[in-house]
């Protein structure tokens, strides 16, 4: 907590905006002696504001009673004098955890200024911008401790955010980074509650202890005929009810039982019946089941071991074990080939026991052709494959389809699993490796393969936390890297007629019109709708993109474009267009991007890759420029 005298808060006020004090100088001294200092500068003072800026000093906790004291000024530094309105709301630390009822019987809550300020609640201004707020709360202990939002303002003097003043340690085991790295700057959202947001008295989001004011660990008490009372705590959803129930949904491929994600604390219950256990665990048989839990008793934990959801096997899987692909080289017969090796650290296992005892459901490889740092197609599909006495697998392509100047491999690797479920290889965890480049007028010329990758390691399992595929062996590690052998700017999919590449495919399928299209989610008549993403804000591309996005970096060349078509080969779309379009699809957003040099599904020929586009989107809108990119889109946390 910072404890700021008003002589020092002047003091900083004053420096910062240059301003020469009209009080006195002081008297001269004596020869040889110092003067007598002057009161110092005294700062401007101003009735209204556009910003409230609040800094806390303290707050006292008495019998029925809260006292406040706290300094507010507005957007320029100028103390704020005429305060009448201010609010403070005490969600108590109880036996059950945080608790407020609505009857005023637990915590409590009170108003000053306004129709309806709370009897015997006062403000009074200690001095310019200073104000002590005592708010009368009848439940309330010398000995409570509790979680205390303020805020203030009102009419011309503007409302501060809430702030939060005071949290007891331990108060929550979920935090604001855990929340952000999906609901990024709520605040600024159209999801509900978004102005509910809470600040700490280091200007910084409390996200969870805000939330927990209101939506507290114990849930508003129910009458027998279903109408609610005031007893109890706050909101019918506690807060752990919001984070176990409300997300068990919340995306394809995500385990709500993988604790860690949402759980940088350890989570601590003794009981069944403590808070959150007895949200999903309902009945007497799920009871029964809990290990009654000890002071080292680690929820997250016990959860990744369940036997149910296999999430810790899966963890060890791909902790344990990587894969390896040589570069393309040819055999006697001319072929094209390749070897794949599996290693669990550095010890290299057998792939075809591993076949033959039911571990790996896959072990595959593809050649690509590659220009331009990017993949541009598939030179072949078909291969004989041999399993080597160092437990490696060959696999030789007899042709090459398109004859492009560079090629290279990859592969993809996929353990079974515990709870393997043959469906489309969703549900095992693939690893997959691409081979150096090589040069195809001269196998021995090799250069390391390399991809522009504009997102981050944990972009996707952020979200997609189960540690399994999404299909086809494809995994969501690394950003979905991944992903790219097949979705990539030569590979023509459909993608659900969304978007092509990767890129735009992953914007479309989250925000754009393959929301709908990738049937995570049905509705009873069996109708896709809107994934979980959909209510996220689309412009927070920081969820994604945590280190930035410079448009000018972006490879100026095309991508094929069939999933823009309705299906119809032979076309390309530019880069950035293609991006963009995926999300801004309207009629107007098109022309916009046509007019500065964009092109979409225009006729591709043979050597469709090797020609730059024109497009000059980058000019106006990269990292920085006037309508740069990220003045409508937050790439900071």
């Amino acid at each position: 907590m910072k404890n700021l005298t008003k002589c020092r808060l002047a003091f900083v006020v004053a420096a910062a905006m240059g301003i020469a004090g009209c009080g006195s100088d002081g008297k001269d001294g004596e020869d040889g002696a110092p003067g007598e200092p002057g009161p110092g500068p005294t700062p401007p003072v101003v009735e209204t504001s556009e910003v409230t800026n609040v800094e806390f000093i303290s707050h006292m906790v008495e019998e029925g009673q809260v006292t406040l004291e706290f300094e507010i000024t507005d957007e320029d530094g100028a103390l704020i004098v005429g305060l009448e309105n201010a609010g403070v709301y005490l969600a108590a630390k109880t036996d059950m955890g945080i608790q407020r009822s609505r009857d005023g019987s637990v915590g409590g809550s009170a108003t000053a200024g306004g129709d309806n300020a709370t009897e015997g609640a006062t403000l009074t201004m200690l001095d310019d911008g200073r104000y002590e707020f005592i708010a009368p709360m009848a439940a309330v202990q010398a000995d409570t401790e509790g979680l205390i939002r303020l805020q203030v303002g009102g009419g011309e003097i503007a409302s501060s955010p809430y702030i939060i003043v005071n949290k007891p340690e331990m108060t929550h085991t979920t935090t604001t980074e855990t929340c952000y790295s999906c609901h990024v700057d709520y605040a600024t959202s159209d999801i509900r509650h978004s102005g509910y947001v809470a600040l700490n008295t280091d200007g910084e989001v409390d996200f969870v202890g805000g939330c927990m004011v209101c939506h507290n660990n114990v849930a508003r008490d129910v009458a027998e005929d279903g109408s609610s009372l005031d007893t109890g705590g706050y909101a019918k959803a506690t807060m752990q009810k919001l984070g176990h129930i409300n997300h068990q949904k919340f995306e394809k491929d995500f385990t709500p039982t993988n604790c860690y994600t949402c759980h940088a604390e350890p989570v601590i219950n003794t009981s069944i019946a403590g808070n959150g256990c007895n949200d999903c665990h309902t009945s007497d048989s799920a009871a029964a089941a809990i290990v009654q839990a000890n002071s080292d008793f680690d929820a997250r934990a016990f959860h990744a071991q369940s036997a149910l959801i296999g999430l810790e096997e899966r963890q060890t899987i791909r902790a344990e074990h990587s894969t390896t692909l040589s570069a393309i080289y040819q055999n006697a017969a001319g072929d094209y080939c390749t070897d794949l090796s599996l290693y669990k650290g550095e010890e290299m296992l057998n792939i075809e026991a591993l076949y033959a005892d039911g571990t790996l459901s896959y072990a595959s490889t593809y050649i690509h052709g590659y220009h331009n740092e990017s993949i541009v197609g598939r030179e072949s599909r078909s291969y004989s494959e041999i399993y080597n006495a160092d437990g490696s697998k060959t696999m030789c392509h007899a042709t090459l389809d398109l004859q492009t100047a560079q090629i290279m491999a990859s592969s993809r690797l996929t353990f079974k699993g515990g709870n393997w479920i043959d469906d489309d290889s969703k549900y095992g965890v693939s690893f997959t490796s691409y081979s150096p480049v090589t040069e195809l007028a001269d196998l021995s010329q090799e250069t390391e393969y390399d991809r522009r990758h504009a997102v981050t390691t944990d972009s996707c399992t952020t979200c997609h936390n189960n540690e399994t595929n999404y299909h086809k062996n494809g995994s969501y590690v690394e950003g979905g890297l991944d992903c790219v052998a097949c979705h990539n700017n030569g590979q023509d999919r459909s993608a659900k007629n969304s978007a092509p590449g990767f890129g735009p495919m992953v914007h479309s399928m989250h925000w754009g019109i393959g929301n709908e299209l990738s049937g995570a989610k049905t509705d009873e008549d069996g109708n896709n709708v809107p994934n979980s993403a959909d209510s996220l804000n689309a412009d927070n591309c920081v969820s994604c993109h945590a280190e930035g996005i410079s448009l000018a970096e972006i490879p100026n060349q095309y991508m094929l474009s069939k999933a823009y078509n309705g299906g119809v080969s032979g076309v390309m779309t530019s880069p950035v267009t293609a991006n963009c379009y995926a999300c801004h699809d309207s009629a107007s957003a098109l022309s916009h991007m046509e007019q500065n040099g964009g092109e979409l599904n225009v006729p591709a020929g043979d050597d469709w890759y090797t020609h730059g586009t024109a497009e000059s989107c980058a000019t106006c809108h990269d990292t920085g420029k006037s309508f740069g990119i990220d003045k409508f889109h937050n790439f900071e946390r």
